[in-house]
């Protein structure tokens, strides 16, 4: 089994399915024989009235501050409940001053893209709060290269910080896709980058043969994937799970 969670973002382009869908396929997964590594239902904060009546039902919630993360903790219907917050923009001072450590949810910041990057990472460091980190979108421009993704990664290996990584992880391994022509990180590449030096070769690596061996242990502890299934099977047809009954 892969040290790895995938976290259900069904309800984010490109899949975009509907909420309540959504919300069915996940039971579904969740009583799979691959259930272990499925995380929880991704939605935004917006969707929470929605899901009134869905319960029981275990979600993390996508906010865009640490004001709106403390909105989101106060708001979930009966039988839902939160165990992970996404805070798209905020600094460590504004999650903490927000928020605190609430009990039993673990609390994602994203890394930014620019020269706040480091501080970020920085502030991380030491506290319980994790990382979360965008490997791609829906143009090019959103797809971090091999040496920005390495640094990155190698920065918060540095400071010890766990994270969690989506958009753009479609494929195992690393690939250029037949549609968009968009270069798109594999999700084992990012997997092994985590482990030791040379992030920026093992990203560019697109034959699991001439991939390092998996660690047992990481620091990438969940990968959002608007589809559960798809990464199932290709780790099913690289022989890297087994299909149990």
């Amino acid at each position: 089994m892969i040290p790895l969670l995938l976290d259900d973002a069904a309800v984010f382009p490109p899949g975009n399915l509907p909420l309540a869908e959504a919300v069915a396929a996940h039971r579904h997964h969740r009583t799979s024989w691959y259930a272990d590594l499925v995380g929880p239902l991704v939605v935004p904060a917006s969707a929470l009235p929605e899901l009134a009546g869905s319960g029981p039902l275990e979600v993390a919630v996508v906010v865009p501050t640490a004001a709106a993360a403390a909105a989101a903790l106060t708001a979930a219907p009966e039988g839902i409940r939160i165990v992970a917050l996404e805070i798209t923009d905020a600094t460590v001072a504004e999650v903490r001053a927000a928020i605190g450590e609430p009990a039993d949810v673990t609390v994602f910041v994203e890394i930014p893209r620019d020269d706040r990057r480091d501080a970020l990472i920085a502030g991380l460091a030491g506290t319980p709060y994790l990382a979360k980190l965008r490997t791609g979108g829906v143009r090019a421009d959103l797809y971090p290269d091999e040496a920005e993704l390495a640094a990155t990664v190698e920065a918060l290996s540095a400071a010890g910080v766990p994270f969690k990584a989506t958009a753009g992880l479609h494929h195992a391994l690393r690939n250029s896709d037949a549609d968009t022509g968009f270069e798109q990180h594999g999700f084992l590449n990012l997997l092994a980058a985590t482990d030791g030096s040379h992030a920026a070769t093992v990203l560019a690596v697109r034959d699991l043969r001439d991939l390092p061996d998996l660690p047992t242990t990481s620091l990438l502890r969940s990968i959002g994937t608007c589809s559960i299934t798809e990464p199932i099977d290709e780790l099913t047809a690289l022989g890297l799970l087994e299909l149990t009954p």
